[in-house]
């Protein structure tokens, strides 16, 4: 049988993750060390773990409400009130969703029309592209650069926005440069924005996890609420990457539609996950100060130890990962990556993974020990100096 020409033709022009085709080039290899996977090293937090085996050993593994566990919604808004000043209603402006990847699916498709177009900054997390595109949307990528220290400028969007115009995806903390951006830096953006219709998806996954300076939330900027679509979720800041529990928030007419492809792709998250978020929400902000400055520390140390080594790497202030510019070798990103795993059992992520002005660059992750990571770049060290000797 002939599957292409079954086949839904948009599903068939999307290329797969660049992340996970490198991550499964090591296979079952043993020898190798991985500084690939954005996933934290913690184990979930063992109060977080208790509320959800008590949940399995009481039965509780029912369907919940569609939205979510209201108990849970209400945690959510007051969470975000507390932590970055936001304020919506949980009766009817939160969804809890299967991790921050379904809220971001369910945003594109309630605003998306074939043909609108929606931008989207790179460097940035490979999903955005193919789920504007399985909308039948255009994406629109800006590309930021580590002269403006990968930051979307006022004048770049500016000059990306059209007619057709309809969506604006702001990925910070950025994966995978590890940019952020200021209160500021987010004021001139809205100031491009007001007069517009154009709605925002403020991707805040790593929301907590920023160095140096507290992140802000643009739904909190002047005249930016009404257009935001907030998306979250626990995998990052309470280490819970398996229990597939994301969230968004927005005001009521926007989850209003959201609610009704939620309801009928999905259902509701998983009961145990959602009992689990509570606890978490309530009782884990040490947690979070704990894995956030154990990151740091990983931080300074994998910058200061790049730049020893003689890549130009540019000062990471949020999320976990580094993106040091591996371009003067003579090599691409997937040469220059590729060769690293084949000769000194090191894994990287090649940075044109992430958007094409991502070639010359590669993400690293320090969401490993710091053990890990020294072994890592001592391997790395001989690598680039091999190259550099010209062998």
């Amino acid at each position: 049988m002939d599957y292409s020409a079954i086949l839904s033709e948009t599903v068939q022009k999307i290329k797969p993750s660049g992340i996970r085709k490198f991550f499964d080039l090591l296979g079952d290899r043993k020898d190798v060390i991985s500084l690939t996977v954005g996933e934290p090293d913690f184990m979930t937090p063992y109060h977080i773990r208790e509320v959800g085996i008590e949940s399995l050993e009481k039965g509780r593994t029912f369907y919940t409400s569609n939205n979510g566990i209201p108990e849970l919604r209400v945690e959510i808004s007051n969470y975000l009130g507390r932590r970055f000043g936001m304020a919506y209603n949980p009766k009817n402006e939160v969804i809890v969703t299967v991790g921050g990847s379904e809220a971001i699916d369910l945003a594109v498709r309630a605003l998306v029309n074939p043909g609108d177009e929606v931008i989207i900054p790179v460097p940035s997390f490979v999903c955005y592209g193919p789920i504007v595109e399985l909308a039948h949307g255009k994406p629109v990528f800006i590309e930021t650069t580590a002269k403006d220290d990968f930051k979307l400028t006022p004048d770049a969007l500016r000059a990306a926005i059209t007619p057709r115009t309809k969506l604006l995806v702001l990925p910070f903390p950025n994966n995978p440069t590890g940019a952020i951006l200021t209160h500021d830096e987010l004021e001139g953006l809205a100031a491009v924005l007001r007069d517009t219709d154009i709605m925002l998806l403020s991707d805040e996954i790593y929301a907590e996890l920023t160095y140096g300076t507290r992140h802000t939330s643009i739904a909190t900027i002047d005249g930016m609420w009404e257009r935001t679509i907030t998306v979250s979720g626990f995998s990052k800041a309470y280490a819970m990457t398996g229990w597939r529990l994301g969230y968004l928030a927005a005001p009521a007419p926007l989850v209003t539609e959201m609610h009704k492809i939620h309801q009928y792709a999905i259902m509701c998250a998983p009961t145990t996950s959602q009992l689990a978020a509570i606890e978490a929400l309530r009782n884990g902000d040490e947690d979070i100060e704990m894995m956030a400055s154990e990151y740091n520390r990983r931080r300074k140390y994998i910058i200061s130890r790049l730049r020893e080594i003689g890549l130009e790497c540019f000062e990471a202030r949020g999320a976990f990962y580094v993106f040091p510019r591996i371009g003067d070798f003579g090599l691409t990103s997937d040469e220059f990556c590729q060769r690293l795993l084949d000769e000194k059992g090191v894994a990287i992520v090649p940075g044109n993974a992430f958007g094409d002005c991502g070639e010359g660059f590669a993400r690293i992750s320090y969401a490993y020990s710091v053990d890990h990571i020294k072994t890592a770049l001592e391997r790395m060290e001989e690598f680039i100096s091999e190259l550099k000797a010209g062998k």
